[in-house]
C-alpha cells in the first residue's frame, strides 16, 4: 500500500480496500453480463467503524456508473422490534413509484398477503401465517427484480436487522440460482475487513491534513484509533476543527481528541452544544428513523425555530446529517445520524427515566402522525409498568396488527409487556388467552403454559373459553402430549351441561382420539356411535361428529356406504357448511383431512379431490405456506396416487416434503408427506428413488403416535420387500399387524399390511399366508369397494397357479376396472395377461400403465411381450 489515494479518487474511508473493491466488480461484471445469470451474495464482517458503510457506498457508485438499479436500507438498533422494517425499506421505495393497479400487477396473488407487512394495504381483520408473508416478500422482490435488472441489493448493518427480515432475507438467499440479483449484507462480527495498516494510515493522514504532516504523527493517529477507519476520519476531523499541528511535538494530543469524537467524549461534546442541542439529539435518537425537525421539535417540547438551531448545531458538529440522496433512498425524514456509533452512543446517554418518559411520549407522536399503533408500539414496550388500563389496550391493539401482517413475534411481546402493566383482573385472562394464541403456532410449551394459566382465572366464559380450551388441546397435540390433549377437552366438557359448547368439546376430544388413531378413554368408539346416532347435521358441532362417526367407521373397514352417508350428511348442498372452511379456525383442518380421508379411501375420488384442491387453493390463496400448505399438497398427492396419476402425484408430495422441511422433521405432516412419496414411488417401480427417500428423510421407526395414512409400518414393510430385505420386511408387518390390532384398524386399503405380509410369506409358511389373504378378502368385502375387493383378489391371485390363479385374476380386472384406482387397475390387468398368457391383456395393462407413469410395470409388461414365448 502506498500512501497515495486508491486510483479512481476513491473516497478516504476506502484506503486498503482494493480487494474488497475487485471482489464487488467482479460480482458486478457477472451480474451485468446477462439477466439469466445466477445471483450472488457478498457478506461483508467487520467491527463498528470498519468501514462497511463506506464500501456499500463505493458498491452504489460503481453499480449506477453501470446501469444498475440500487435499492438499500440497514438495521437501526433501536428499531429491531418493529417488524418487517429493514425490507419494508428496502423495498417499500420500489413500490411507492408505481400506481396502485401496477403494484397488484407485478405482486399478482401475493399483493393481499405480503402488502400489509410492506405498509400497502390494510391488513383487516385476518391474522396471518408468517411464513406465507415471508413466501410473499421472496416474490414480490423476485417479481420486481425482474422487472428492474440488473439489480442490486444494499443492507447495511443486517444484525441489528428485525428476525422478520432476516427470515425474508434467508429465504430470499436461497432462490438466487434462478435470479440475477447482487445482494450485499454488512454487519458485525464470508468476507472479514480488515483495518487499516500503518501505512494506509498515514497516507490518509496526509491525504486528509496535507503533505507535511510528519511520520511520528501519523504513526500515532494509528495507534490511537486502532486503523479503525471511521475513527480515523473522524479524529482527523477533529485534528482540523482543533487546528492542531500535524507534528510529533503535537502528537500527545489525539488521544484526548480522539476521546471527545466516541463514547463518553462525543457525550461531552454534545453537551458543550447546549442543553437544547442535547435535549434535540435525544430526542433523534428516540424516534430512530423517520427524523424529522418537526417530530424531534414535539418530542423535545421546543419551538420549531429553536429546533432547526439545534439541528443546524449538529450537523455542524458531525452528529446528524441530511440523508444522502445518492445513498439509501429508504429514508423518509430530513436528518439521520452520521454514523450507528454515534446514534448508539447518543441513545445511551440518555437519563433512564428521562429516555423512558420520551419513549411514551413519541408513542403518542407517532400515533398522532399516523404512522398507527404497531409502530408506536416499540416505544410502548420501553414504558415503564404503572397499572395504565389504556396502555394495556393499546397493547393489545398493536398484537392484533402485528398478528394480521405476519410477526407473531412481535405479538408476543406486546401482550408479554401488557401482562407487566399489569392488566386489570377482569382482563387479564384475555391477555392470556390472546397470548396463548399468538404463540400457538411458534412455541407450544409456551402456549401451554399461558393459556392454563388464562383458564384458571375468571374472565374467560362462554365460546371464548370453549376456545381457549381447543386451542391449549392443539397445543398439547403439537407438543406430543396427545393424552392431556383429550383429557383437557373431556374435563372441560364434564363441566358443561348438554348444549353447543359441550357438543364441540365432545367432537374435539373425539378428533384427537380419532388422529391418535386409538381411543384414549374406554370405549370412545361406542360413545361416539351414541352421540352421532342423535346428530341431524343442524350446526357445526352436529356436523363434525358425523364426519368423526364416518371416519371411525372407515378405520375399523366397516360398510363404505354407511360412511359415505355419515360423511354426506355432514355438508351442506355438497360443500362445507359456513364455519368449517379450510381456513377458518373455530375446528382447524384435522377434521376436513379426516372426511376428505373418508372419501379418498372409500372410493369418492371426485369429492375428496374437490376438497383437497379447495384446500390448496384456500391456503394459496390466503398466504398459509407452513404447515398447512404442506398437508394440503400432500394430500393433493394422495388424491393423484388414489387416481393412479403418479407423476402428478410425485409433483405434489415432493413439494409437500419441501414445505415440511421447512416447518420441522418428524411432526405428523412430515409422516405423511414421506409416506405418501415412497408408497408413490413404489407404485411408479422406482425402487432405488424410494430407498434413498427414506434413507433421506429417515422414514423408520419409530413411528408418530398420530395416524398417518396410509399405514407407515405397511409402506415401510413394502419397501423392505421390493429392496430384497424379506425377513426385515416380514418383521414390520408383523408390528403393523400388531399395532392394527391394538387399534382397532381393519380397513385393508387404509393398513394393508395383510396382503404384503401374505406374498411375502407365499414360499416361506403358504398356509399362513393363505389364511391372510382370505382374511384381508373377508374384511374387504365387508369395506365393500370394488378397489378393496379387487387388491384382496389380486393377492389371493398371486398365491395360486394354473387356471384358479387366471381366474382371481381375471375377477380381480372386473372389480378394478370399476375402480377408479387405475394404477391397481392396471396393475391388475398385467397380471391378468400373464396368467392367462394373453397379448391382449397385456396390451391393455401396458397401455393404462403407461398412462400412470408406472415405469416398473411398463418394464414388466414389455419384457413378457418381448419374449412371447407361450403367449396367444
Amino acid at each position: 500500500m502506498t500512501e497515495e489515494q486508491p486510483p479512481g479518487g476513491a473516497s478516504a474511508p476506502l484506503w486498503e480496500r482494493e480487494e474488497e473493491t475487485a471482489v464487488v466488480t467482479e460480482a458486478l461484471d457477472v451480474l451485468c453480463a446477462d439477466r439469466s445469470t445466477s445471483g450472488n451474495l457478498l457478506v461483508l464482517h467487520g467491527e463498528a467503524g470498519i468501514g462497511k458503510t463506506a464500501l456499500l457506498a463505493e458498491t452504489r457508485r460503481i453499480a449506477e456508473r453501470r446501469g444498475c438499479t440500487v435499492w438499500s436500507t440497514r438495521g437501526v438498533e433501536t428499531l429491531r422490534s418493529v417488524p418487517f422494517h429493514v425490507v419494508r425499506q428496502l423495498l417499500q421505495p420500489a413500490l411507492v413509484s408505481l400506481l396502485p393497479e401496477e403494484a397488484r400487477e407485478y405482486l399478482g396473488d401475493w399483493y393481499d398477503i405480503a402488502g400489509p407487512a410492506l405498509g400497502l394495504t390494510d391488513p383487516g381483520d385476518r391474522r396471518a401465517d408468517p411464513q406465507g408473508v415471508c413466501d410473499g416478500l421472496v416474490a414480490a422482490v423476485r417479481r420486481l427484480a425482474r422487472r428492474d435488472w440488473p439489480l442490486v441489493l444494499l443492507i447495511d448493518d443486517a444484525h441489528w436487522a428485525d428476525q422478520e427480515t432476516l427470515a425474508w432475507l434467508a429465504a430470499f438467499v436461497e432462490r438466487l440460482d434462478d435470479l440475477s440479483v447482487l445482494v450485499l449484507v454488512a454487519r458485525r462480527p464470508v468476507r472479514t475487513i480488515n483495518a487499516l495498516t500503518p501505512d494506509a494510515t498515514a497516507g490518509l493522514t496526509r491525504a486528509t491534513l496535507g503533505e507535511h504532516a510528519d511520520a511520528p504523527f501519523c504513526r500515532e493517529v494509528w495507534a490511537v484509533t486502532g486503523g479503525n477507519p471511521y475513527e480515523t476520519v473522524e479524529l482527523l476531523a477533529k485534528v482540523q476543527d482543533s487546528e492542531v499541528e500535524p507534528v510529533e511535538a503535537r502528537a500527545g494530543e489525539l488521544r484526548a481528541l480522539n476521546r471527545s469524537a466516541r463514547g463518553g467524549g462525543l457525550v461531552t461534546r454534545l453537551e458543550g452544544l447546549g442543553v437544547d442541542a442535547t435535549r434535540f439529539a435525544w430526542a433523534a435518537a428516540i424516534l430512530g428513523t423517520g427524523i424529522s425537525v418537526d417530530l424531534v421539535a414535539q418530542l423535545a417540547s421546543m419551538a420549531v425555530d429553536d429546533a432547526e438551531r439545534c439541528a443546524e448545531l449538529l450537523r455542524t458538529a458531525r452528529i446528524l446529517t441530511a440523508p444522502d440522496p445518492a445513498g439509501s433512498r429508504s429514508h423518509t425524514g430530513e436528518l439521520e445520524f452520521v454514523h450507528p456509533l454515534i446514534a448508539t452512543a447518543v441513545y445511551n446517554s440518555i437519563p433512564p427515566a428521562m429516555c423512558t418518559a420520551m419513549h411514551g411520549i413519541a408513542a403518542q407522536i407517532v400515533i398522532d402522525d399516523g404512522r398507527g399503533i404497531a409502530e408506536a408500539s416499540r416505544h410502548l414496550l420501553k414504558v415503564h409498568p404503572d397499572d395504565d388500563e389504556e396502555l394495556v389496550e393499546q397493547l393489545r391493539d398493536a398484537a392484533k396488527e402485528h398478528l394480521a401482517v405476519g410477526a407473531p413475534d412481535a405479538a408476543r411481546r406486546c401482550l408479554e409487556r401488557a401482562l407487566r402493566e399489569p392488566p386489570l383482573p377482569e382482563v387479564h385472562a384475555r391477555v392470556l388467552y390472546e397470548l396463548g394464541c399468538a404463540t400457538l403456532l411458534t412455541k407450544p410449551v409456551v402456549t401451554i403454559g399461558h393459556l392454563r394459566s388464562a383458564l384458571g382465572m375468571s374472565g374467560l366464559t362462554g365460546p371464548e373459553r370453549v376456545d381457549a380450551v381447543f386451542r391449549l388441546s392443539q397445543a398439547l397435540l403439537h407438543n406430543d402430549q396427545l393424552e392431556d390433549a383429550v383429557r383437557t377437552v373431556e374435563a372441560e366438557a364434564a363441566r358443561h351441561e348438554e348444549g353447543p359448547a359441550k357438543l364441540r368439546l365432545q367432537a374435539v376430544q373425539f378428533m384427537w382420539e380419532g388422529i391418535a388413531g386409538e381411543a384414549v378413554s374406554p370405549r370412545s368408539s361406542e360413545r361416539l356411535a351414541d352421540l352421532a346416532a342423535l346428530c341431524t347435521g343442524r350446526d357445526n358441532s352436529e356436523r363434525a361428529l358425523l364426519m368423526l362417526r364416518g371416519f371411525d367407521l372407515l378405520i375399523q373397514g366397516e360398510s363404505a356406504e354407511e360412511v359415505v352417508e355419515l360423511c354426506d350428511r355432514a355438508l351442506v348442498n355438497g360443500r362445507l357448511a359456513p364455519g368449517l372452511g379450510w381456513t377458518d379456525t373455530e375446528w382447524g383442518m384435522e377434521l376436513l383431512l379426516m372426511l376428505a380421508g373418508s372419501y379418498v379411501y372409500t372410493d369418492r375420488l371426485d369429492r375428496a379431490e374437490s376438497l383437497y384442491n379447495e384446500a390448496l387453493r384456500a391456503y394459496e390463496t390466503a398466504g398459509w405456506s407452513g404447515g398447512h400448505l404442506a398437508l394440503a399438497h400432500a394430500y393433493v398427492g394422495l388424491g393423484h396416487r388414489r387416481r393412479g396419476r403418479l407423476r402428478d402425484a410425485e409433483t405434489s408430495l415432493r413439494e409437500s416434503l419441501r414445505i415440511a422441511e421447512r416447518v420441522g422433521r418428524r411432526l405428523p405432516l412430515y409422516w405423511t408427506a414421506t409416506c405418501n412419496l415412497i408408497d408413490t414411488l413404489l407404485a411408479r417401480g422406482h425402487v432405488r428413488q424410494a430407498w434413498e427417500t427414506a434413507e433421506q428423510y429417515g422414514f423408520a421407526p419409530p413411528y408418530p403416535s398420530t395416524i398417518v395414512m396410509p399405514d407407515p409400518r405397511s409402506v415401510r414393510g413394502r419397501l423392505l420387500l421390493a429392496v430384497g430385505r424379506t425377513k426385515e420386511a416380514v418383521n414390520e408387518l408383523e408390528a403393523a399387524e400388531k399395532a392394527a390390532a391394538t387399534r382397532g384398524h381393519s380397513n385393508p386399503v387404509v393398513v394393508p399390511w395383510a396382503l404384503d405380509l401374505a406374498r411375502a410369506l407365499a414360499n416361506e409358511d403358504p398356509a399362513r399366508a393363505a389364511r391372510l389373504a382370505s382374511d384381508a378378502r373377508r374384511q374387504a368385502e365387508r369395506f365393500g369397494t370394488d378397489t378393496a375387493i379387487g387388491e384382496a383378489l389380486r393377492c389371493a391371485a398371486a398365491l395360486e397357479t394354473g387356471q384358479r390363479q387366471v381366474r382371481l385374476a381375471s375377477q380381480a380386472v372386473a372389480y378394478l376396472e370399476a375402480s377408479p384406482c387405475q394404477y391397481e387397475h392396471a396393475a391388475a390387468r398385467v397380471e391378468y395377461g400373464i396368467a392367462a398368457r394373453s397379448v391382449a391383456e397385456l396390451n391393455r395393462g401396458l397401455a393404462l400403465a403407461r398412462s400412470c407413469g408406472a415405469d416398473g410395470l411398463v418394464a414388466q409388461a414389455r419384457e413378457v411381450l418381448d419374449t412371447g414365448r407361450g403367449l396367444r
